[in-house]
């Protein structure tokens, strides 16, 4: 049975975004296996697509900061006997950087990727057997796609299918009712809107019944959801979350609202309508995509009003 190897590390958005790469490959050629090499914070993200037969974590960036320990060449080798014991027809980066490249090197196959003109860092394309040009300012998910369709020689086009699959079963601690799940949280802080204008959408959907939810990761972002719960009619912070459970969240969410932040792709991969707020960055190559409803709000250096965001999720509900 022909094997293929998917290489595409990081980051948690970029993860997201090349899932329907495996829905692709697999509507042409459902017998393939997929595996997928990723950074290990990652892992569980290609593991919610039934048709990746193995994730395979690598640990790059851990690695890095501790070159002087045994035990991480210990499992840098390990990682390597992996990839070099298993046989793969096709090997295939969406990444286009040269650490990407140098992994996908280490495994046996026939090597895919990126063009100089096309890669994000040009020597990568030393590393491939075979390059292809995409046009570098498409968004992520059609760079990714466009890639593997002159790879595998698949039909352009197809539907768009991020192809998870999460259990429709409700979080134990979350109330009856419709919620909005607002994520606050990124890790830069240009990213950030600003916690009154958070405050006023959440009173917004209270008056619309609908219950703000607020997830968190690490403890300025906790002290940050209890301020603003404090502040919203009948908010709720969520507890402490595994990928899983926050996939489940999003999905059966009546609305996600989110600054760029990885979980806010997650929102639209399970199909739920979306709103971006970008301040820090630009949604044309790396924001919400999907055929669901979503709203891409803001750019690089202006991110959107209150009003915006109000006025943008008064629409999808209104239509939901």
């Amino acid at each position: 049975m022909p094997r293929i190897l998917l290489v595409k590390t990081s980051s948690m958005g970029d993860v997201i975004h090349n899932l329907p790469v495996v829905s692709d490959i697999r509507s042409r050629y459902p017998s393939f296996d997929i595996d997928w090499l990723v950074e290990e914070s990652f892992a569980d993200i290609p593991a919610l697509h039934p048709g990746v037969a193995h994730v395979i974590p690598v640990a790059t960036r851990r690695w890095r900061k501790t070159l002087y320990r045994p035990q991480t060449w210990r499992e840098m080798r390990e990682m390597r006997a992996r990839l070099a014991h298993t046989a793969y027809d096709f090997i295939l980066d969406t990444q286009g950087l040269l650490k990407s490249g140098l992994l996908a090197r280490l495994a046996h196959g026939e090597r895919f990727g990126l063009d100089r003109r096309s890669a994000r860092e040009p020597l990568a394309a030393l590393c491939y057997d075979k390059v292809f040009s995409v046009d570098p300012d498409a968004h992520a998910v059609v760079r990714y796609r466009t890639l593997a369709a002159q790879a595998f020689d698949l039909a352009p086009n197809l539907p768009l299918d991020y192809g998870v699959q999460i259990p429709n079963t409700r979080l134990n601690w979350l109330p009856a009712g419709r919620y909005a799940v607002l994520l606050h949280a990124t890790s830069r802080a240009e990213k950030l809107w600003p916690e009154a204008d958070w405050v006023a959408l959440g009173a917004d959907l209270h008056q619309r019944g609908i219950i703000a939810v607020l997830p968190w990761g690490g403890l300025a972002e906790y002290e940050r959801a209890q301020r603003l719960a404090s502040a919203i009619p009948n908010a709720i912070v969520a507890p402490r979350l595994t990928l899983k459970e926050a996939a489940r969240l999003l999905k059966q969410a009546s609305l996600v609202v989110g600054v760029d932040t990885g979980l806010v792709h997650l929102a639209t991969a399970v199909g739920t309508p979306t709103i971006g707020i970008y301040g820090g960055s630009d949604p044309a190559k790396n924001g919400l995509y999907a055929n669901t409803p979503i709203r891409n709000l803001g750019g690089p250096g202006h991110a959107p009003s209150r009003a915006e965001v109000i006025a943008a999720a008064e629409e999808i509900l209104a239509h939901a």
